[in-house]
């Protein structure tokens, strides 16, 4: 296994972590930010999901650089993207930062893209790395999930909503990247039999 995928790898080995300890009920105080007051655990929860983030960046630079771009890492980064978004974005809803109907939407498209990629893979016997919308995509969500797990920094939850408008600018972004992820792709179900 290559640098970048063991880097992608490191993304997905991150997301339990992360997942712990924004749910289990670990009381290490509170932190206040500028006008956002969290708890301690959402504040180093998001830390971990913003480095396990910037991995997606790192793996991406060094497979171009070093000539690593593999199927297997086109088949793993985008994975590993859905997974962890997909965990915190149910987080969010649990503690009741997301609304429910907007996540939905967000991971039905993922699943959806998912399957086409793979009706893709069989089909014609290679795997589609991801496009530039697609990437617009995952950081849009990126952002919108970092700044809501870290209490709609640098507002607070009373103050100007950009954690929400950062989940909207997201949602334009998911709906629209698996439109013409899809619309792209249509020849698969015109030539289906």
């Amino acid at each position: 296994m290559n640098l970048p995928n063991k880097i992608t790898v490191l993304r997905v080995c991150l997301i339990p972590i992360f997942v712990i300890i924004m749910v289990a009920p670990f009381d290490w105080g509170t932190i206040n930010l500028l006008s956002a007051e969290m708890p301690v655990t959402h504040f180093v929860a998001a830390l971990i999901f913003i480095v396990a983030s910037a991995t997606d960046w790192v793996d991406g630079h060094y497979a171009r650089k070093l000539n690593l771009v593999t199927n297997l890492g086109k088949f793993l980064d985008p994975l590993a993207d859905k997974l962890l978004v997909s965990a915190a974005f149910i987080i969010l809803v649990e503690l009741g930062f997301a609304p429910s109907w907007m996540i939905i939407v967000i991971i039905s498209r993922e699943f959806a893209v998912t399957g086409l990629r793979a009706i893709l893979a069989a089909s014609e016997g290679e795997v589609v790395a991801a496009a530039m919308l697609g990437k617009i995509k995952t950081w849009t969500q990126i952002v919108a999930i970092a700044l809501l797990l870290l209490h709609n920094f640098p507002f607070g939850e009373g103050g100007f909503p950009l954690g929400m408008i950062a989940l909207w600018v997201a949602l334009f972004f998911t709906v629209w990247s698996g439109w013409d992820y899809f619309y792209k792709n249509r020849h698969i179900f015109v030539n289906s039999k």
